[in-house]
């Protein structure tokens, strides 16, 4: 694996301009990707890690708006360039997997319309070398009789299939980075681990980066080379899947790897992680974390910490990380 950088997202700020109030979505969040690397991106639902991949493909859904901060990829900053120069990023050097196809996927065209339009769009190819790819693609996903496949429509295929067809879509550009949100959340638990093996095998066959969204521990510890913790649109810590496992280094980290259940501990009450995720709008004082943290402090409550640098490349935004003895994932 590269440890040349491919993505840097520093300080990155994308809010919610809504009626009752600006929904600080994404609030500061801090974010590298190298080639050839996964790097899992965890969090509960609605701690900004589908609003992170739509900033870096600059797809916000209005209200929303990014704000601040710098989102650099192979060197040249996303945030400068102009929509034209934008759809040559979007789809060819970065791909994007939905968590459902079913919505990305147009009810209206074929599967082979629809592959054979992107790979036309973003290599000046002819419609004959178009569908010759798209037949390629389809097999390279694990999907047999892919002639056949190109002439159906979406209403025809599985959820496992559509996925899977999703992948070929994002792979159809040879793409550097692959930014993957949820994709085996639609899918039933069998179907889950397929897909999840055929993307580490694609992976590591065509040494592509790409950054994994779940909110999955055990998706992060299978797939995943380093991780990025989120909560309330803040980083929370980061390093490799095996630091953060062996060693965390927030509380929330803690919570989210306590409540994943575990055979070695099928006796024991499933740990669950009290209240909820802050409203956006008018967010915790200090940390956000600190209403539902059993470690917080007076100071947790009065200021908001750091996203602190302690060696190893790893980040952590908590008052209390150098004192706090937190428990592994690695005996479960």
């Amino acid at each position: 694996m590269s440890s040349e950088l491919i993505l840097r997202v520093h300080g990155l700020k994308t809010y919610f301009y809504t009626f009752a109030g600006i929904v600080k979505a994404v609030d500061g969040i801090d974010l590298q990707v190298n080639k050839g690397e996964t790097v899992g991106f965890v969090g509960e639902s609605g701690s900004g890690k589908t609003v992170t991949a739509q900033s870096i493909m600059r797809i916000v859904p209005n209200p929303g708006k990014t704000i601040g901060g710098e989102i650099e990829f192979e060197g040249r900053n996303l945030l400068a360039l102009t929509e034209s120069e934008m759809q040559h990023v979007r789809g060819k050097q970065i791909a994007y997997i939905p968590q459902d196809p079913t919505t990305t996927l147009d009810p209206v065209y074929s599967v082979g319309n629809q592959l054979t339009e992107v790979i036309m769009r973003h290599q000046s190819a002819s419609k004959k070398y178009a569908l010759a790819k798209a037949t390629e693609l389809l097999r390279s996903v694990g999907i047999a009789d892919p002639q056949i496949r190109l002439t159906q429509y979406p209403h025809e295929l599985s959820g496992g299939t559509k996925q899977r067809i999703a992948i070929a879509r994002a792979l159809s550009a040879d793409p550097s980075l692959i930014l993957a949100d949820e994709p085996t959340t639609a899918l039933d638990v069998t179907i889950q681990a397929q897909i999840l093996e055929l993307l580490k095998d694609l992976k590591q066959k065509l040494n592509v980066a790409m950054v994994f969204i779940t909110h999955d521990m055990g998706i992060v510890a299978d797939t995943c080379d380093r991780v990025t913790v989120l909560y309330a649109g803040q980083v929370c810590e980061t390093g490799t899947t095996e630091q953060v496992f062996e060693k965390p280094k927030h509380p929330y980290t803690e919570a989210l790897l306590s409540s994943v259940p575990s055979l070695a501990l099928r006796r024991e009450k499933l740990s669950v992680i009290p209240g909820n995720v802050p409203n956006l709008i008018e967010p915790p004082s200090g940390c956000r974390f600190h209403p539902r943290c059993s470690y917080a402090r007076q100071i947790c409550i009065d200021k908001d910490p750091e996203l602190e640098s302690i060696g190893d490349g790893r980040l952590v935004h908590c008052h209390r990380w150098r004192e706090l003895e937190l428990e592994s994932a690695v005996a479960s």
